[in-house]
Parts: structure tokens; C-alpha cells; sequence
């Protein structure tokens, strides 16, 4: 080996070694303010179910479980298999993720030297007073113009050794914000189911309250007929057939009023499952059984469980890797760069030996002054990465909010349906009462309107409850990061839920 090549082997071996550093910080989850236990205990029941809940440790980088089978309706099942198929806010999120996995392999490309090659055929004619230009056989030794035509074929070599880790940092930064692209991709997943099965079990709260007025507008109408008579036999006066009919009026166009919310309610949800409205209809029904007990973990599993927390705490290794690139740029660059191929004024001698060229050698830059500009990235930075970690923190705060709040709402609403079922038994007591004394001629109707309106008052509020009830039953799971049954992660390069 010739000494020049013992040189080369110096200076590459050098730079390779050099390679096997990186500036910046080394990462460490920021620490986030985890309680012990919730505040809201949870509902009555499901601590054996939390027992047998905690073994799973489902993932946020897993599919979520398809946890709306709690509620045993075939009908919310089928709906909700069409979200990760059709929703098209689930396809713009995938699509994002797509980018961003484009992102990482683009990075990664920087680990690697970039080979350029191309064919050139240039015609050139010279000037014949260019000085310093003999042309044999002139006259005196004078000049003269000429044309030539110079083909190459040049093949060009590059490549900038990662002596402080940069091109690493930048991989590090894409992969840690594909990875939160991938958390994105479930978070939204799980948003739009859950606000499925909320506008779900709306719609069918709306149902069963269109049943009660139906079943009350009957029942008003028997009774408009029977005040009629009593009226037309003397009995009573024409206030209570009055008051009759208005009873059966106000209750009808309440009845008709709930068809507004339950259009928009099955619109949305067809919007959800991408769908157009025309091309959805969900067929009248109540809400069928009642709210599932939704177990609950340690609030230390919440930072695992919750995909939101999880492309927060991801950005922030993200941001903590682009540190190490902005301090990367106060160190010198290595750069080889290699050039080699055929050259020739006669095609057919192109790629001879003769025709051959190549140079190579190594280029070292420093930058010695840019008035700040290092210093100014470097903080930007900096002030990134305390931007993330902030919002990682509130995120964790926000998940606990979540948590508590839905299971402070199922421990009142429990409470409070119990005592709404009081109060429906209640109100049926006096509307027999109120019957008894009307038909037996002590009281006049305005008795009985008035306590057949407490008694629908009071069912329709314990419809609202049920309904209140299953939607907290389904923000609960949301806020507990979604189904909890481990699952096969999606195919590596392919968004999660389209397989």
C-alpha cells in the first residue's frame, strides 16, 4: 500500500471514529404530576374488573380494542367497524402519518453518500484571439479560432461524515414525530368513536322520549274524549274540555319538536361513518339496557393508555433531539467528495483508458462567524423543547380532568336515577290520586292535567338521565384511552386500520 493510500485510510478511518459521537442532550421522559389514585372512585362493582383489567397493558402504538361492545348493540357495533373504513378526518390523519413516515426515510437518506452520474456532449468554437493559443502550421505563430466537441461521462461521489451526530439527531427528531403521527392517527380514531356511540345513544334517548309522548298523547286524547262527554252529558264545564285539549296539544308538538334533534343526531352519525345522510337511516328504538361498568386502572397506566399523551410525550423527544442538530452546526463539517468517468473529443475513444479523469479528496469547513445565528437556533431550540414538555404536561393534567370528571358524573347520575325512580313512583301515586278525585267529581280536571304533567315530567327526566348516563359511560372509556384487550399492531410502513 502506497503511502497516499495509507493517507486516504487515515483520514476516512478518522472520520468514521468521529462519526460515533453526537451533541445534545440525551433524552429523558420529563417528569409529569401522577396522583396515586382518582379523587372519584370509581362506580360500585368494578374494582374486581379493574383487577382483571390491569394484566392486558394494552399500548397507545396497538389498535384500540373495540370497546363499544360493552354496550351489547349489534347495531352500534356494525356502525362503529365503519369509522376506521370510511371517516375521512381518520383518512386525513393517515394520511398525515403516511407524510410522516416519508419524513423519517428522507432523514435517514443523510446517513448515506449521494452518487450522481449524467452523459454530456458539448460543441465549443474558440476565439481566434485568444492569447497563448499556437496553432501549429500558422503563419508566424499566430492565433487562430477552432471548434471541438467534448463528450464525458462523469460520475460524481459525495458524501459529509456525521462527525457530531446531526444527520442522527434528525433521524431521532423524524422517527420520535412519526411516532406521535402514528398516537395522532388513534387519538383521532378514538375521538370519532366515542363521539359515535355518544350521538348514538342520544339519538335512541330521543326515541324513547318520542315514546312516552306518543304513549301520553293516547292516553291525552282517551281523555279528551271522555272530558267531551262528561261535558255533553252536564257533568263538568267546558274549562276542562278546554283544558283537555291543551294538554293534548302541547304534548303533540312536543312529541314533533323531538324530531329536529334525532334528523341532525342520525345526520352526523352518517357523517361519521362516511357516509351521506340520505344513504343512513337508523330505525326508532330505546335505549337498550343500561350503562356498562367501565373498569378503571391506576392513574399511572392513564400515561400509557392514552395515545394523546403519548404523541405529546413523543414530541418532546422530538424537539429534545433537535437540539443536539442545532448545536451540531458549531462544529466543523467533513466532507468527501469523489469525481471520476471518461472524457474524449472523439465518441468512439470515449471510453478508453486514455479518456479516463478522476480526482477525489476531502473538504473541511468551520463556520467563523455568522453574527449569532448558531447561538439564536440553538435557543430556538431550546425554547421548543420547554414549549413541548409543557404540553405533555398539561395533556397529563387534562387526562386526569377527563377521568375524574366522568367519574364523578356516573357516581351523581347513579345516585340521581335512583332517586328519579323515587320520584316517577311519586308522581304516578298522586296522577291515581288526582284521577280518583276528578272521576268521583271532587276536583275539576286542572287537577288531573297538572298531574299527568308532573308524571311525564318526571319520566322524561329519567330518560335523560339514561341517555346522560351511557354518554358518560362512553367519555369515560374515551378518557381512559380506549379499549383495553391487547391487539396485533399494524403492518410496519401501512397506517393502523387499514388493512
Amino acid at each position: 500500500m502506497n503511502m497516499r493510500a495509507q493517507r486516504w485510510g487515515i483520514v476516512i478511518a478518522g472520520g468514521l471514529l468521529a462519526a460515533g459521537c453526537a451533541v445534545g442532550p440525551a433524552y429523558r421522559r420529563p417528569p409529569a404530576p401522577v396522583p396515586a389514585e382518582f379523587k372519584e372512585l370509581p362506580p360500585a362493582g368494578s374494582e374486581a374488573e379493574a383487577a382483571a383489567f390491569r394484566p392486558a397493558q394494552p399500548r397507545d402504538d396497538v389498535l384500540r380494542g373495540k370497546w363499544w361492545e360493552m354496550f351489547g348493540d349489534a347495531q352500534l357495533d356494525a356502525l362503529e367497524e365503519q369509522v376506521s373504513v370510511s371517516n375521512q378526518t381518520l383518512a386525513q390523519a393517515e394520511a398525515q402519518l403516511r407524510g410522516a413516515r416519508a419524513a423519517l426515510l428522507a432523514a435517514r437518506a443523510g446517513l448515506f453518500p449521494t452518487i450522481s452520474a449524467s452523459a454530456q456532449a458539448t460543441r465549443t468554437h474558440s476565439s481566434a484571439n485568444r492569447g497563448g493559443v499556437i496553432v501549429p502550421g500558422s503563419v508566424g505563430g499566430s492565433t487562430t479560432g477552432g471548434d471541438a466537441t467534448i463528450y464525458q461521462v462523469p460520475v460524481d461521489f459525495s458524501y459529509e461524515f456525521d462527525l457530531w451526530g446531526k444527520v442522527r439527531r434528525q433521524v431521532e427528531a423524524a422517527a420520535e414525530t412519526a411516532q406521535a403521527s402514528a398516537a395522532d392517527v388513534e387519538t383521532m380514531r378514538l375521538s370519532l368513536q366515542a363521539e359515535l356511540a355518544a350521538d348514538y345513544f342520544q339519538l335512541h334517548g330521543a326515541d324513547q322520549e318520542r315514546q312516552l309522548l306518543d304513549a301520553a298523547v293516547q292516553a291525552f286524547q282517551t281523555a279528551l274524549k271522555l272530558t267531551v262527554n262528561r261535558h255533553d252529558q252536564g257533568v263538568v264545564s267546558g274549562v276542562d274540555v278546554a283544558e283537555a285539549q291543551t294538554q293534548l296539544d302541547t304534548t303533540r308538538a312536543q312529541a314533533t319538536d323531538l324530531g329536529v334533534g334525532r334528523s341532525q343526531l342520525e345526520h352526523a352519525i352518517a357523517i361519521l361513518t362516511g357516509k351521506a345522510p340520505a344513504d343512513l337511516t337508523i330505525p326508532p328504538a330505546p335505549i337498550a339496557g343500561q350503562p356498562p361498568r367501565v373498569p378503571v386502572a391506576l392513574p399511572s397506566e392513564l400515561l400509557e393508555r392514552r395515545p394523546d399523551i403519548a404523541a405529546a410525550e413523543r414530541r418532546v423527544a422530538s424537539a429534545n433531539a433537535q437540539i443536539g442538530v442545532a448545536q451540531a452546526a458549531y462544529f466543523p463539517s467533513l466532507t468527501l467528495s469523489a469525481s471520476g468517468g471518461f472524457q474524449s473529443s472523439t465518441l468512439g475513444k470515449l471510453f478508453s483508458l486514455p479518456s479516463r479523469f478522476w480526482s477525489i479528496g476531502p473538504a473541511l469547513a468551520e463556520t467563523l462567524f455568522d453574527g449569532g445565528r448558531r447561538r439564536a437556533a440553538t435557543e430556538q431550540a431550546k425554547a421548543s423543547y420547554d414549549e413541548a414538555v409543557a404540553v405533555y404536561r398539561e395533556n397529563v393534567l387534562t387526562a386526569f380532568q377527563g377521568v375524574e370528571d366522568n367519574l364523578a358524573a356516573l357516581r351523581i347520575l347513579d345516585q340521581e336515577t335512583r332517586e328519579q325512580a323515587d320520584a316517577v313512583a311519586s308522581a304516578e301515586r298522586s296522577l291515581t290520586l288526582a284521577k280518583n278525585r276528578y272521576e268521583g267529581g271532587i276536583t275539576s280536571y286542572l287537577e288531573v292535567v297538572t298531574a299527568e304533567s308532573a308524571a311525564l315530567a318526571n319520566e322524561r327526566t329519567a330518560v335523560d338521565l339514561l341517555t346522560r348516563r351511557m354518554a358518560a359511560s362512553v367519555n369515560l372509556v374515551k378518557a381512559l384511552g380506549g379499549g383495553w384487550s391487547a391487539a396485533e399492531p399494524p403492518a410496519s410502513g401501512a397506517p393502523a386500520g387499514r388493512r
